[in-house]
């Protein structure tokens, strides 16, 4: 199978105090957005690379990528208002292409260190038949569920919430990408969910979730601690950390199993 990947790197970067995208945003001296595309490529695999960026920073993605050492082969679009938007976006150019057997990777350049290892796990899983494929990881906290905020809230708030809950965590998994598809699977389901993706509020936060809704069954593999993602100037340090290997965790996979 053909395999392509979507990198999006439309975010504002607000909660990580950067001025400009956080795609452009350098870690250990190297953009953000340039690391995460370096991860999907080390798999040997890509035909295709589509990355996506805001309406100001389409120039400024490319010649990132372009002037890096070495350059990074990738053809950036416009994304949109969400991520959804952005990853359809992505996805309409690939789809024009052709509609082979393909492997579509859907990836965040908020998560620049995730292992090749990771990579080629959702990869295998699709070419062996799963049609949605998500690594993840354990979650070792205690998670409660909650009322959820009114509708019509335009703030963050912060009041107390009813708990609803307590889920089993042996049954839960946070969940990473890059998330890999068939690529008429993904078609079918931002085709589906095109009504959502032009607010934030109603906007699927992952493809997995667009692919849930149309009945298709979604399965998890081992992610990875250092797929973490960059939210804040904490996560920033963290990662930092990790390429310095001091206070790294364990280079070892970080195992769930087999694909489930």
């Amino acid at each position: 199978m053909r395999v392509v990947a979507i990198l999006t790197s439309a975010g504002s970067g607000t909660r990580l105090g950067a001025v400009g995208p956080k795609a452009l945003v350098p870690l250990a001296g190297v953009p953000l957005v340039v690391r995460a595309a370096r991860a999907l490529v080390a798999c040997g695999r890509l035909s295709r690379l589509v990355v996506t960026a805001g309406a100001e920073h389409v120039e400024a993605m490319r010649a990132a990528l372009a002037t890096a050492d070495p350059p990074v082969d990738a053809v950036v679009v416009l994304g949109g208002a969400t991520r959804q938007a952005s990853v359809a976006a992505g996805l309409e150019l690939l789809l024009q292409e052709g509609s082979g057997p393909t492997v579509v990777l859907v990836h965040d350049a908020a998560r620049p260190l995730v292992p090749t290892a990771v990579v080629q796990r959702v990869i295998d899983a699709v070419e062996s038949g799963h049609e949605a494929v998500v690594p993840g990881l354990p979650v070792t906290d205690t998670v409660k569920l909650v009322d959820l905020p009114p509708a019509d809230a335009t703030v963050q708030d912060d009041g107390a919430r009813r708990v609803l809950g307590t889920p089993d965590r042996r049954a839960l998994r946070a969940v990473q990408t890059p998330q890999g598809f068939t690529l008429d699977v993904l078609g079918r389901a931002h085709r589906a969910g095109a009504a959502r993706a032009g607010d934030e509020r109603t906007a699927a936060t992952d493809d997995a979730a667009l692919a849930e809704a149309i009945g298709v069954d979604v399965w998890v593999v081992a992610g990875h601690e250092d797929a973490l993602k960059i939210t804040t100037p904490r996560d920033l340090v963290l990662a930092e950390l990790l390429l310095a290997g001091a206070g790294a965790p364990s280079s070892a996979d970080t195992a769930v199993g087999s694909a489930r």
